[in-house]
């Protein structure tokens, strides 16, 4: 016979909600797994002791928390979307009937507390993770990643630029509504004015006033849009997050390398790991960047720039003269160090008349007939050099494959399933919480599949050892089985006699 379910809303007398979420639940474990209440004593300095009562810390955290775990992108869809599980509440330590606080209240807590706090919140779940042994810390694959910025370039006015930069500064926040209004909608990159920029707009003549520190920026095969950069440090050992931080998409991955090297070294030397190899790709080649794993004492892997030229065929250079010497051995003396984009040149040049009488000019690679025979190179040959001959051996090659699959993944992982693909605030600083929290989401996780393994290794051990004792309880019983039977064996024998 057909069944038909017959549906009445019921007033449960009695429920509990912890009855209703499973032992093995993902958000139970990691309850029972992370502890939150440091957050209480962190954040106090950011209270009063009078008015209402806000959201609490731990909740607060949490939220964020479930925000880049279930990859919503809106304060509002987390609200929503953490009303509807059992299991979420319960992580949150919410019952059925009880509200969860306003959407809004979300994006005042994240302005309120300081990236520190957000940091510590990493650094507690990092250590976790040192404490059983995932993470070596010896050495280190980094990379860069764009993160769209929360604006658009459809609102992009030009700058004018103003002797005094306090009035600069001023007439910037007064004229940001009247700037978006004047803008039009149908456009890009238009002035106060409603007219296209005769040259085309950078980031030195545009910006988003309602985010001044999202920077254009364009990635090959992509369009142009606003964005952040995230540089990811992870160890290659385990595939942990150790360092996460966002700077201006108008930064090379180069320029950021120092500052990201300097907090990864911080996070593991507090847990007694030091950082000895790095691992990057040919971006982060750079004379500053170069300089900084020298101070640190920190071996590089990373590809020179094609800029640079490790040895040109016939020229020697001598260091302790300080110049080279051509085919025709003639002297290219040093002319002075001069400015190049980022970074400072040395110039050497041969005497002209020398050059306008030398029988290999025809031939010569570096001649040219609006300045003769003259080398560029760059103050940080040696550490070019260095990083050059490093890189022909077969351990660097090895690394470089490595690198590609080790963080790149973890790149992917954080932008399509943990939110990072898009920040929902304004400004760097909050765009640094938000790669935080996509971080420690990460990072927590491998804490939980860490311990589900080595729980499972548990249980296996277990039932291992049970086996062996039931096996040998198995063996006496045979034994003393057999025993009997021999004896009775003997009996009937010598009552048959």
């Amino acid at each position: 016979m057909q069944g038909k379910k017959q549906y009445q809303e019921k007033l449960f007398i009695n429920f509990q909600l912890s009855d209703r979420v499973p032992e093995d639940n993902f958000y139970r474990r990691l309850k029972e797994t992370v502890d939150f209440s440091y957050l209480y004593k962190r954040t106090a300095e950011y209270y009063g002791s009078e008015g209402q009562k806000s959201i609490d810390p731990v909740v607060f955290m949490k939220l964020m928390l479930v925000g880049y775990l279930e990859n919503l992108n809106s304060d509002r869809r987390i609200i929503s979307h953490s009303k509807m599980r059992m299991d979420i509440l319960y992580f949150l330590g919410y019952d059925l009937d009880e509200e969860l606080p306003w959407h809004s209240t979300l994006s005042r807590t994240r302005q309120l507390y300081g990236q520190e706090v957000f940091a510590g919140v990493f650094k507690s779940v990092l250590k976790q993770c040192i404490d059983k042994g995932m993470i070596s810390g010896r050495r280190q694959a980094i990379d860069g990643v764009y993160v769209k910025a929360n604006a658009s370039l459809d609102n992009m006015v030009e700058r004018e630029v103003l002797a005094d930069a306090d009035i600069y500064s001023s007439e910037l926040e007064a004229n940001k509504d009247d700037a978006l209004v004047a803008n039009m909608p149908d456009g890009h990159f238009r002035d106060s004015n409603g007219l296209r920029p005769k040259k085309n707009p950078h980031n030195d003549t545009h910006y988003n006033p309602s985010d001044p520190d999202a920077k254009m920026s364009v990635k090959r095969g992509k369009a142009m849009a606003l964005n952040y950069l995230g540089e990811v440090s992870v160890d290659t050992s385990s595939h942990m997050i150790t360092h996460i931080q966002a700077f201006t998409a108008d930064n090379g991955d180069n320029k950021c390398l120092p500052a990201v090297l300097e907090k990864v070294i911080e996070n593991l030397e507090e847990n007694g790991l030091t950082v000895e190899e790095v691992v990057a790709d040919k971006g982060f080649s750079g004379g500053e960047a170069l300089r900084a794993l020298k101070e640190n004492n920190i071996t590089g892997y990373i590809p020179n720039r094609p800029q640079f030229v490790y040895e040109r065929p016939g020229f020697v250079y001598h260091g302790d003269g300080d110049y080279y010497t051509c085919p025709n051995n003639k002297q290219l003396t040093y002319r002075g160090t001069y400015k190049c984009e980022n970074s400072f040149n040395k110039h050497y040049r041969c005497e002209r008349k020398d050059c306008n009488a030398c029988p290999l000019r025809g031939a010569c690679m570096i001649f040219t007939e609006k300045k003769g025979a003259y080398i560029t190179d760059t103050i940080d040959r040696p550490y070019y050099a260095s990083m050059h001959v490093r890189m022909q051996s077969k351990k660097a090659k090895w690394l470089l494959k490595k690198r590609q699959s080790t963080v790149e993944p973890v790149i992917g992982t954080l932008v399509n399933y943990l939110g990072m693909k898009r920040v929902n605030t304004k400004g760097l600083t909050q765009a640094n919480k938000c790669l935080t929290m996509a971080a420690v989401a990460y990072n927590i996780k491998k804490l939980l599949r860490h311990n589900s393994i080595i729980l499972s290794a548990n249980v296996q051990a277990l039932r291992k050892q049970a086996k062996i004792a039931l096996n040998g309880v198995l063996n006496s019983l045979r034994h003393l089985k057999s025993q009997q039977m021999l004896s009775n064996t003997v009996y009937l024998l010598s009552s048959s006699k």
